[in-house]
């Protein structure tokens, strides 16, 4: 016998004490318990399937057939004789306004002047002119006012005062 056997039947002597009679006939039947379970599953998941698959094809198919028949097109120059409108739509019948409903415009009787009372002062917007504070330089603006500079990303911060005057006086500035 190889060296291998004897381990084996070394185990299996030892196992055989220590296990109850019954071991191998419980484990037996656990194993084929979750065999049928398996077993169950993918047969109801197949059956789940089929039957989702008939259902959209029902869907599809009572989509298809509920549409309402369009109606035979007519020669040109013909009337239909049975002229019923459907119901997808409402006619609506048009008349127009009386006169005293419009609007219009009419020339001045009087020729307009256009006068200017105050002098026109232009504004030019001139770029540059301005950089911006460092956190250090904003918070020494705030000495002796309690306030926390946040910042919620790289690109972006919010200066939180805990006082709303403190806030106010520096807006006013």
């Amino acid at each position: 016998m190889s060296h291998k056997t004897d381990q084996d039947q070394l185990l299996a002597e030892v196992l055989a004490e220590a296990s109850p009679a019954d071991f191998r006939a419980a484990l037996l039947a656990a194993t084929l318990r979750q065999a049928r379970r398996r077993r169950q599953f993918r047969v109801a998941r197949q059956v789940v399937g089929v039957l989702a698959v008939l259902g959209l094809l029902a869907v599809f198919l009572g989509h298809q057939f509920s549409r309402p028949p369009v109606a035979p097109s007519t020669p040109a120059g013909t009337i239909a004789k049975s002229a019923r409108p459907q119901a997808g739509y409402e006619l609506v019948r048009t008349r127009p306004l009386p006169a005293a409903a419009l609007v219009g415009t009419r020339k001045l009787s009087v020729p307009s002047r256009g006068w200017s009372l105050a002098p026109v002062t232009e504004v030019v917007t001139t770029r540059g002119g301005y950089r911006l504070l460092n956190d250090n330089e904003l918070l020494a603006m705030l000495v002796g006012k309690p306030a926390v500079l946040i910042r919620t990303s790289p690109q972006t911060e919010e200066l939180v005062f805990a006082n709303a005057e403190d806030q106010k006086l520096l807006l006013k500035n």
